[in-house]
């Protein structure tokens, strides 16, 4: 442990101002970073935190860092070939009709749509599922500039109503305001703070409950550590005061409560978890008539113990069907009489398969059920008592959230998406099996030029794992190739073949796409889930590495030509492979990582994924975690990758303290001529940005990569063939914890 703490030690420099290193090359002069002598000791270690000055965000210092490093990064990134070609093309690509799933509720479907380039996806609402429609709301309005985006959308089941959430910069924290359907009056309902939550409406459309945190003390709205969640009910016309608490855990006040009713509005049920683990305890509330719902009805246990993953799909004549993994790493269906629950008493509908189970429903009186097969989605619908009804063919290798819709109507829709099938809702025809795409629009690039393969490649450890590449047909494997190296690896979410927008853009340019499924996430269930947390968390890197290593070896590309990419708990694997293999790569594009593994539980909800990662709280979990820290594992005269790190001024969830300070000691360490900046989005989130502002950061981000991986190819593509008229929409999928 002395020489990890010497080792750690070298970013503390000394107190005072930091002589910027000048890039001749390059022509950059970075803007000067103090660095002050502050230590912490971790169980007898001392390790330095030179830039700790920067977690205060609102200091008048760190603002003024910010616009000196996003003056640079900006005079740099508008200065690189083709950029504004890049930005064209992207933006033509986002230009097509985009339109999500409807639903049903309160007597009227609701779909949000975007008409190519808004900000923001408007809400409609229709009588009928064919008929004409209207705006609901239009996020659009909100604000001038889409600073303040739209964080939910709830129609109420009496369909006068519907509450709405909106937050500034894309913040996780929402308040929700409630207007009239009909007439688009707003009511003088306000509820705050709401974070982390949905919002369920109680069946006589009087009012609804939400999970909701104490206001946060002044200054730390968007970096303060996250206690006592709880349940309200709030009744319409009454002000928030006056909300009624419904379930709360003075006794374990960092634990995530959530509550949401079932389809008929009678069963209330309250989940909490400990962290950001799929582990949970369940409890249940019979609310009697739904139409006189009592609020105050006890709320009973049904699941306890944290030992497994229990969630409800809905209470069918007093039978409960859950999903689980309890005995089943792959997840299974069960079911089990609300009056007699004990796990003694299930009785198994879906057993638990070879696949992992990803998504399930209960739909037109059936069980919806979509699986991975080697990370590629089959879909199936089961009766009640678990046979197999029928299976739903897809459009073929690609990524679907399975089937949709309410247990009460027979309508079935589904979303599919590949890396070259923009996202398309099809409606499922139960009568003659046959699927037809839904509001279909005209793409804008043509994808029988382009072809994604799926192969597989060992691990250091012999782990087979998989990853996806797209590229122009024919692509000469010489290694001269430009490719994108994309992926997340954790929390138990699966990198899935999905499309985006800006990547024809790339593989227009003569790039390669390719996401790899390294461990930690859910690609083969649990297992492989948790062969990716804590202690065990190289395994990931060693993944990823392994993953560029193929690429390489295959003559897809080699190391000066290979670039990778990720956010969030991805922005952390690229801050970490950057570090342990400089020399495999040309381009990093970390955004809003997790950079600082010793501190990361401090800030806004970053506890709750110590059950993922670990703390360095605990001395055990600390010996790994200091080991791959990006922040304390940067070493001075290392010539890193050119790099563009990503953040936003309103994350808050990953606070964009990490991404200052890494990006600070980088510049400090770097020791050659590739640049190292950093891009701060104003009044963007985690996950949010305006759409012309994600425009403009995803070109800033393929002309850093073009320019420096010298790809030698044209930023503007040849005029297009009319492609097939495939459609398009929006797939709902799990957020990631992250």
């Amino acid at each position: 442990m002395q020489l990890l703490a010497r080792k750690l030690s070298t970013l503390a420099l000394g107190a005072g101002l930091l002589a910027p290193p000048v890039l001749a090359q390059q022509g950059i002069q970075y803007p000067q970073t103090r660095q002050v002598d502050h230590t912490d000791d971790y169980h007898g270690t001392r390790v330095a935190d030179p830039y700790r000055w920067m977690e205060n965000m609102n200091a008048a210092e760190t603002k003024q860092w910010i616009g000196a490093q996003n003056a640079v990064s900006s005079r740099y990134l508008a200065a690189l070939p083709g950029r504004d070609a890049i930005q064209r093309r992207i933006t033509e690509l986002y230009n097509y009709p985009r339109v999500s799933t409807p639903y049903f509720e309160g007597g009227n479907w609701f779909l949000s749509r975007n008409t190519g380039l808004q900000r923001q996806n408007a809400i409609y609402t229709r009588k009928t599922l064919e008929g004409p429609e209207r705006v609901a709301l239009d996020p659009n309005t909100l604000s001038p500039d889409g600073s303040v985006s739209l964080s939910n959308f709830v129609p109420s089941p009496d369909g006068r109503h519907f509450a709405y959430g909106q937050s500034e910069g894309g913040s996780d924290w929402s308040t929700y305001y409630v207007r009239n359907l009909a007439t688009g009056t707003q009511t003088a309902d306000t509820v705050r703070w709401v974070k982390f939550s949905g919002i369920s409406w109680t069946e006589d459309g009087k009012g609804f409950f939400y999970g909701r945190y104490p206001e946060p003390r002044a200054g730390e709205k968007l970096s303060g550590a996250l206690r006592d969640k709880k349940i309200f009910y709030h009744r319409l016309g009454t002000p928030q005061s006056q909300d009624v608490l419904i379930y709360e855990r003075p006794d374990q006040p960092e634990m995530f409560i959530s509550a949401f009713l079932d389809e008929t509005g009678r069963y209330l049920f309250v989940s909490h978890s400990r962290g950001s683990t799929s582990k949970n305890e369940l409890l249940v509330a019979d609310l009697g008539n739904p139409g006189q719902p009592n609020i105050k009805a006890p709320i009973r246990p049904l699941y306890t113990g944290h030992d497994a993953s229990y969630s409800p799909l809905g209470v069918v004549n007093g039978t409960l069907y859950l999903v689980t993994d309890r005995d089943a790493p792959k997840r299974r269906v069960v079911a089990a009489s609300l009056a007699n629950p004990p796990v003694a008493n299930w009785r198994t509908i879906i057993p638990e398969s070879a696949n992992p189970l990803q998504g399930v429903g209960l739909v037109a009186g059936r069980i919806g059920a979509s699986y991975l097969e080697d990370v590629a989605s089959t879909a199936r619908l089961y009766t009640l008592d678990g046979k197999m009804d029928r299976e739903i063919k897809l459009p073929g290798l690609g990524t679907t959230g399975g089937a949709s819709g309410r247990f009460d109507r027979q309508e079935i829709f589904y979303g599919f998406t590949s890396p070259l099938y923009p996202s398309t809702v099809f409606r499922y025809d139960l009568k003659t099996g046959q699927s037809t795409s839904w509001a279909a629009p005209k793409l804008t690039f043509d994808p029988t030029q382009y072809e994604t393969k799926r192969v597989f490649y060992p691990s250091k450890d012999g782990t087979r794992v998989p990853m996806f590449v797209t590229h122009k047909k024919g692509m000469q494997l010489d290694g001269k190739n430009p490719v994108m190296l994309y992926a997340y690896g954790g929390f138990n979410s699966a990198t899935l073949p999905t499309f985006r927008a800006d990547i024809p853009a790339w593989l227009e340019m003569g790039g390669v796409w390719a996401t790899a499924n390294l461990r930690g996430g859910s690609e083969y269930g649990e297992a492989w889930h948790q062969a990716g947390m804590k202690e065990k968390k190289q395994n990931v890197f060693d993944d990823f590495i392994a993953a560029a290593e193929y690429l390489v070896k295959e003559k897809y590309t080699s190391p000066n030509k290979l670039a990778i990419m990720g956010g969030s708990n991805g922005g952390l694997l690229v801050g970490v492979v950057m570090q342990q293999r400089p020399d495999l790569f040309g381009v990093a594009l970390p955004a809003v990582g997790v950079m600082d593994m010793l501190r990361y539980h401090k800030f806004t909800g970053g506890g709750a994924w110590a059950v993922e990662y670990g703390s360095a709280d605990n001395p055990q979990d600390f010996q790994y975690l200091a080991k791959y820290s990006p922040l304390h594992n940067v070493k001075q005269g290392t010539c890193y990758p050119a790099t563009l790190v990503t953040t936003a001024d309103h994350d808050d969830r990953v606070v964009p303290s990490h991404s200052y300070k890494f990006t600070a000691a980088t510049q400090a360490a770097q020791r050659c001529d590739k640049p190292v900046l950093i891009r701060i989005e104003t009044q963007g989130s985690h996950g949010y940005r305006p759409l012309d502002k994600r425009i403009a950061e995803l070109a800033d981000q393929w002309a850093f990569t073009a320019h420096h991986l010298v790809c030698g190819c044209s930023s503007r593509p040849p005029p297009l063939t009319p492609p097939p008229n495939l459609g398009a929409g929006e797939l709902i999928s799990r957020v990631p914890a992250l």
